[in-house]
């Protein structure tokens, strides 16, 4: 017996529109609107480079060791949200602490780089 609430795939018309299809209406729509959500908590990641080591080599790692990563300097981090690329930035230094500061906001589909 199908429970009446649930919908299989064969009952939506071939003709209905997907939600990933539909217009957004941005008119109108202020910061406010987002409140249902402020206080989802969210993972930022500053990315500066990546390595690859052994644990042997790990091991090795003390005070004072040298990691030596993929990136040149000067060149743009990455900006994770929740393991997702949505930015690329610079390190910057705020009251004597590191900070980031956005240069480029990466769209759907442009991570690829």
């Amino acid at each position: 017996m199908a429970d009446e609430n649930n919908l299989t795939l064969d009952e939506f018309a071939a003709d209905e529109k997907l939600a990933s299809d539909m217009q957004v209406d941005n008119e109108g729509k202020s910061a406010a609107d987002l409140a249902p959500v402020f206080d989802v908590p969210v993972n930022i990641s500053a990315v500066l480079g990546r390595a690859n080591l052994s644990v042997a080599q790990l091991l090795q790692l003390g005070q004072g060791s040298v990691l030596e990563l993929d990136r040149k300097v000067g060149e743009a981090i990455d900006i994770y949200v929740n393991n997702r690329l949505v930015a690329r930035g610079e390190v910057v230094v705020v009251d004597e602490r590191l900070g980031v500061t956005m240069t480029e906001i990466i769209k759907d589909g442009d991570s690829a780089a």
